[in-house]
């Protein structure tokens, strides 16, 4: 039975609902539709299913984007009504006829809509009848061919026991039977050699492989291998340094040693930058014109004009003029085909470009083509919208007025860094802290990186190099308590921020992902950043759905704390393959709050939503 069902347009106008069914909802189901879904260009599906403690309801729904209208179906999951799409194809149809954009109330639709619903219902029930009906048909149908496949059989074997009239013959119709019950029908066996398609192959008893022949292959190989080792041995000259260049008219140039110096007691002497390194790239604007862009645009504007004279510019012309009465999936395809590969040479993960692509044609599908406009101008100018809406984050990402807010609750304002390993998480954390420094507020870090060799040492230098305190352990301690002692250090001191190192680990090794669950646990951190590489590609979404789904699982909290923003590391390396910022926030729908793109503290950088999408669809 079906406990709720809606019409309501894009702007979010309700304009009916099924009074009779009135059953309360537990949750709001069709909220979290409308910001999971909806609103997240993941609507290609028409199914969601929705959980709540007590219930367990799925959301169907379907568009009608002429009219910018959609129709949602809630119904118990448990039920698997079988009707429902054929019911909300009806409600559609007949809704749109008497749809009155003036109008707002439609009481009359309610005995329209019971006799949808029975005549639905009804057609439900009869396709289950004649399922059940049909049955016993087939299994009737399948025991009499069982029945004769063992005739069939049997009839052999009786014909193996009369041509036993001789052993040779007999044991050859064995071993013939024998091949063709196996499936190898090509093949027979004659005087012990197996013949398949006309080719022989030696039978392991008559053929076996000259012990002799192996014994002389090993003693030639192991000649061969001592005769390399003598060689190998004699000819180890000295190994010589390479000497640089010195010209005539040039001076002698210094040796090219970057290591710090160190002092008489072995401690090195690190410089500080703090005020060297000048301002953090975070505040500064980036600049979208490009020349290269402009000629990069003008490339594929060729290769159209190409295509369209083929095509024959007298339809085109005609095509664009009188418009396309509706586009239909058909219309749509060779276009996000195009679409699709496109993003996927930049990056994005060929599952986040193909639920993109029918989020987009479920957009399109039933519009009206305006004159003038051909399917591949629309179908890109959906997607950017798509693309835009995706990456601009749906909440404040301003972490400075965060960090004032819980300054004046007089508590330190923590940041857990998280990811897989490898990917700079230390090195960006240097960065956030130099940034932070450079908007006059007291940084503290925390190393609670106790499993890699060399990560305290690590943090210690860029703590040193910044001049700000550090809270460490050592090694092979409990993450979760020394994140909570530095909390506690940073009330004593009266640092404004807690930036927490962590271990980078990979999403399936359960035992550190159940260590960083129950750091976040005891520790409950304001912000949680998960620091990804912008070079992955498909790995991207199993990165981060992993991650949010151990945090979720191996916490012990009833309402887990998940990944809040992302962090993308190494965006200068990638050229135009920008698509794993995209791919992660699709995946986890939290926003890019930083990017970085460079080795020094300054180079940290905001995304630029409007430039990545220029870039994706280029």
């Amino acid at each position: 039975m079906l406990e709720q069902l809606l019409i309501f347009t894009r702007g979010g106008l309700i304009l009916w609902t099924c009074e009779e069914l009135g059953n309360a909802l537990r949750g709001s189901p069709i909220d979290t539709l409308i910001r999971s879904c909806l609103l997240e260009e993941r609507s290609g599906a028409a199914s969601y299913n929705y959980d709540v403690p007590g219930a367990a309801y799925t959301l169907r729904w379907t568009f009608h984007n002429e009219l910018g209208l959609v129709f949602v179906a809630v119904y118990q999951r448990i039920l698997h009504l079988l009707y429902v799409d054929e019911l909300l194809a009806m409600v559609k149809r007949e809704f749109s006829e008497i749809y009155d954009t003036k109008k707002t109330v439609y009481n009359e639709f309610d005995d329209i809509f019971q006799q949808l619903r029975k005549e639905a219902e009804a057609r439900a029930e009869d396709i289950k009848k004649s399922k059940q009906v049909a049955k016993p048909v087939n299994n009737n149908l399948g025991k009499k061919q069982g029945q004769v496949q063992k005739g069939g059989t049997d009839g052999g074997n009786n014909k193996k026991g009369g041509s036993d009239s001789g052993k040779d013959g007999g044991d050859g119709d064995k071993v013939k039977g024998d091949v063709k019950e196996n499936g190898h029908s090509n093949g027979s066996i004659v005087n012990g050699v197996v013949q398949v398609n006309g080719k022989e192959n030696r039978n392991s008893a008559a053929g076996a492989f000259d012990v002799n022949k192996l014994q002389k292959l090993r003693a030639k190989g192991g000649k061969k291998a001592d005769s390399v080792v003598n060689k190998d041995s004699k000819a180890e000259p000295a190994k010589k340094t390479k000497k640089n260049r010195v010209w005539d008219d040039s001076p002698s140039e210094p040796k090219l040693d970057f290591t710090n110096p160190v002092s008489e007691n072995g401690n090195e002497i690190v410089a500080v930058v703090a005020a060297e390194q000048g301002d953090s790239m975070m505040d500064k604007e980036d600049i979208l014109s490009s020349d290269s862009e402009t000629e990069d645009d003008e490339e594929p504007g060729k290769d159209n004009k190409v295509e369209a004279k083929k095509k024959g510019w007298f339809s085109s012309m005609f095509q664009s003029i009188a418009g396309k009465a509706n586009l239909e999936k058909t219309d749509l395809e060779p276009a996000l085909k195009a679409l699709k590969d496109r993003l996927m040479t930049k990056n994005v993960a060929e599952e986040i470009a193909e639920k993109l692509c029918e989020s987009v044609a479920a957009s399109l599908e039933g519009k009206k083509l305006a004159s003038f406009t051909r399917i591949s101008s629309t179908v890109q100018a959906a997607m950017e919208e798509a693309l835009v809406r995706i990456l601009t984050p749906k909440r404040s990402i301003d972490i400075l007025r965060d960090v004032h807010a819980a300054k004046e609750q007089g508590k330190p304002y923590v940041v857990v860094f998280v990811g897989v390993n490898g990917v700079g998480k230390s090195t960006n954390l240097a960065k956030v802290a130099y940034w932070l420094l450079q908007h006059n507020i007291n940084v503290m870090m925390a190393a609670c990186d106790t499993f890699r060799s060399g990560a305290v040492e690590q943090l210690r230098t860029h703590a040193r190099r910044l001049q700000i305190p550090i809270f460490e352990k050592g090694y092979e301690k409990d993450p979760a308590i020394v994140a909570k002692e530095a909390i506690q250090e940073a009330n004593r001191n009266g640092s404004d921020v807690v930036l927490v190192d962590t271990a980078g680990r990979m999403q399936d090794n359960e035992p550190l992902m159940r260590a960083l669950s129950k750091l976040i646990y005891v520790n409950s951190p304001d912000l949680i950043l998960f620091v990804g590489e912008a070079l992955v590609g498909n790995d991207a979404v199993d990165q981060l759905s992993k991650f949010n789904q151990k945090l979720g699982d191996l916490s012990p909290s009833p309402n887990p704390r998940l990944i809040d923003g992302i962090l993308l590391t190494k965006f200068d390396t990638i050229d135009d393959k920008v698509g794993a910022a995209l791919s992660m926030v699709y995946i986890s729908g939290a926003p890019v709050m930083f990017v970085g793109c460079g080795q020094s503290y300054t180079d940290l950088k905001k995304l630029n939503v409007k430039s990545i999408v220029k870039t994706l669809l280029k």
